[in-house]
């Protein structure tokens, strides 16, 4: 690290310690509640998608859901003469819980990218903004992919992360016994998507999967489709197969003006969704549950590797708020036919 930089850098963890009321940010530290809730909006406000759905601190390590969903009949008329009028609890809420797990978010940065970095005037935003974003892009990967808490974990077996935590899927895997999980078309363990198989388009694949959704919640007017890029990509290449002759048809595919409409829902796409991965749910229908009081961070100087190491400590878990209200499947089993050899090929 030159030595302007270093200066930069020790001023950068000066401030840090004062801004979390500590003697020094290389020793493992906490902070108060308001610079914490401060600390999880600014990771939040990183993701598009993390702001879209509830990112929430919960007093205890383990415990009931929070928000569940609205659902029901609620509307209803009483002979108050015969008995009292009774009220009726509409959020749903089921007795699965939730459990926080301790997960680790550490991120190093090597000497030449904060070199790089002391020459703009804003190194502390810089710095903080690049570990926030992973922290981000971690969570989302974690809850799509996550299928285990492990005491210890293995990235070279699990490369998404699988072993890290047990995200919004696998929940459906577990609690709903697979129903609200799409595993298979017409072959054992495939959903082939495109011309000659299973689903010929998106549409007729989101059609079916919304039929899984719990008919309580199927009409509802805040339903949309998390669509991975492979899926979207894919289709698109039918478009253009279709129409791509066409000169305005042709111009309509390329500026993405064809409608993101797949069976009836608005689609998405997001970061670290599985590439050929569908969900069906509200964006408010996912949660993620942290720890109150239980976040730690602490940053190291290490001269032996040359990069600084952020260490980050959160405590939390994966929450699908009304699991009636989710149905998605299984991406590890989708095939498209490869025009080639003409096979259905992951």
């Amino acid at each position: 690290m030159r030595n302007n930089t270093r200066k930069l850098f020790n001023a950068m963890c000066v401030a840090m310690a004062t801004t979390y009321g500590v003697d020094s940010v290389a020793q493992t530290f906490a902070a108060t509640p308001e610079i914490e809730q401060r600390l999880m909006d600014k990771i939040v406000e990183s993701s598009d998608f993390l702001q879209r759905i509830n990112v929430l601190g919960v007093p205890e390590l383990k415990g009931e859901k929070i928000l569940g969903s609205v659902s029901g009949v609620l509307g209803k008329r009483t002979d108050t003469t015969a008995g009292d009028r009774q009220t009726s609890d509409p959020l749903g809420l089921d007795p699965l819980g939730y459990e926080c797990v301790k997960t680790e978010y550490d991120v190093h940065i090597t000497y030449n990218t904060i070199d790089a970095w002391a020459k703009f005037p804003d190194l502390n935003d810089r710095f903080m903004a690049y570990v926030r974003r992973a922290i981000a892009l971690a969570r989302i990967k974690h809850g799509f992919y996550g299928t285990s808490a492990a005491a210890v974990t293995n990235a070279g077996t699990n490369p998404n992360g699988e072993d890290v935590n047990k995200g919004w899927l696998q929940h459906l895997r577990d609690y709903q016994a697979g129903s609200q999980i799409l595993t298979q078309g017409g072959t054992a363990n495939e959903i082939r998507v495109g011309a000659g198989g299973d689903y010929e388009n998106l549409d007729g694949l989101v059609y079916d999967v919304l039929q899984m959704v719990s008919d309580v919640h199927r009409d509802g007017d805040d339903l949309v489709a998390l669509v991975g890029r492979d899926l979207l990509a894919q289709d698109k290449a039918q478009l253009y197969k279709a129409q791509g002759q066409t000169p305005t048809e042709k111009e309509r595919i390329e500026n993405n003006a064809v409608t993101r409409t797949y069976g009836g829902l608005p689609s998405y796409t997001v970061a670290n969704l599985p590439a050929r991965g569908l969900i069906i749910t509200s964006f408010d229908n996912l949660s993620i549950y942290y720890q109150e009081g239980a976040v730690r961070q602490k940053i190291d100087d290490n001269a032996k590797r040359d990069r600084v190491e952020h260490y980050n400590t959160i405590n939390e878990a994966y929450v699908v708020e009304d699991l009636d209200k989710a149905a998605a499947i299984e991406f590890g089993n989708v095939k498209f036919k490869d025009p080639g050899s003409g096979l259905w090929t992951a």
